[in-house]
């Protein structure tokens, strides 16, 4: 036995508890027929839109293919390989599609109970070591088949449904509320530094030394922008572009030669994107340590500070100082809520974003 289970279950497979394993059948989708044709990609998130599933005019023994309620869809193929959907009432007779198996399963299984099973760990363990293939794996009707599931009584089937159904909709709706959480806590965190940028956040000092004349020390020859969206700062403050104040370096010179990477190595490979710390290298050579710095991938437009010694990982990112007149962590404040985003092949750091206008 794989694990115990209480005396009044049993081990059993899929074979043993279906009426019948059927593939679908080969057809091709057609935008009218008397059929809905239902495909893996017509499945998605357990559900179907079947507005948007095409039909088909198959006929060979269709009745063998004709979708009820109960039958579960078990995707043979391909990256949704083991993905498995609950038919539930649909109102225009449908069959499906060869790249799925139905299982249609005995009077005495509750459907519900095998759409669970097919959603737990164990499950996928099975599938796991069943799938063949690299680029496309799959699994037969034989391995699906051969699927151990532990079985419980009829009614205690019933109770595991209800209860698993509660519980569900219990997680469904904090996975919501912590989505809602995370929209809001990036909204404040990037209101916050909106309201910093703009001179709303600490009180002005009438005594600070007025930007411009910091401006003009860096560059004698500075000219301050003219940018409507900033007309309301405060007295004292102006406007120049990125690259007045932020110097850059290419990386190539700090590139880990080797992706061998190991927790017991010292010196951190980075990225400017989410992962930011992708592993750790043993090299020695071509360590970046004039810190600290803002590094910036110049296509998705990301960036870190950053004030440890590092490598990074590919040239697709530039290295930024900013003068010593001006706060770093600043700039890298306004960095952070300005993002452009669009053509991903597009570098964008000397075309267009060095150009931004930033409030000093």
């Amino acid at each position: 036995m794989p694990f115990e289970i209480p005396e009044s279950w049993v081990w059993t497979t899929i074979g043993d508890i279906s009426l019948s394993i059927l593939y679908g059948v080969s057809e091709s989708a057609k935008s009218e027929g008397k059929y809905k044709l239902l495909r893996i990609t017509d499945i998605q998130n357990n559900k179907v839109n079947w507005d948007t599933v095409p039909y088909s005019d198959f006929e060979d023994n269709v009745q063998n293919y004709i979708l009820e309620e109960g039958d579960i869809l078990f995707a043979r193929t391909g990256a949704t390989v083991g993905k498995s959907y609950l038919v539930n009432k649909i109102s225009i007779s449908s069959i499906y599609a060869s790249y799925l198996i139905r299982v249609k399963s005995s009077k005495l299984v509750l459907p519900a109970y095998v759409k669970f099973f097919f959603e737990s760990g164990f499950y996928w363990e099975q599938i796991s070591m069943n799938a063949v293939g690299v680029g496309q794996p799959n699994v037969n009707g034989t391995s699906l088949a051969n699927l151990r599931i532990p079985l419980p009584p009829y009614n205690e089937q019933i109770r595991i449904v209800k209860e698993s159904t509660n519980w569900l909709k219990r997680n469904d709706i904090l996975d919501n509320d912590i989505v809602e959480l995370g929209n809001a806590i990036e909204h404040i965190k990037s209101k916050i530094l909106d309201l910093a940028i703009h001179g709303k956040l600490v009180p002005q000092d009438p005594n600070d030394e007025p930007a411009i004349d910091l401006l003009r020390r860096i560059n004698p020859d500075f000219k301050p922008c003219d940018n409507a969206h900033y007309k309301n700062l405060p007295s004292g403050w102006s406007i120049c572009r990125l690259e007045d104040i932020v110097d850059y370096e290419q990386p190539q010179a700090y590139i880990v030669d080797s992706t061998n990477y190991s927790e017991d190595y010292t010196t951190p490979v980075l990225t400017a994107g989410k992962s930011f710390i992708i592993g750790y290298t043993n090299e020695t050579d071509g360590i970046f340590d004039n810190l600290p710095v803002i590094i910036f991938d110049d296509f998705t437009t990301d960036s870190r500070f950053v004030d440890f010694p590092f490598k990074v990982k590919s040239s697709a990112m530039k290295i930024l100082r900013v003068k010593k007149e001006i706060d770093i962590r600043y700039v890298g404040f306004y960095m952070i809520i300005t993002r452009l985003v669009g053509d991903t092949h597009k570098r964008y750091w000397i075309s267009e974003y060095s150009k931004l206008p930033i409030p000093i």
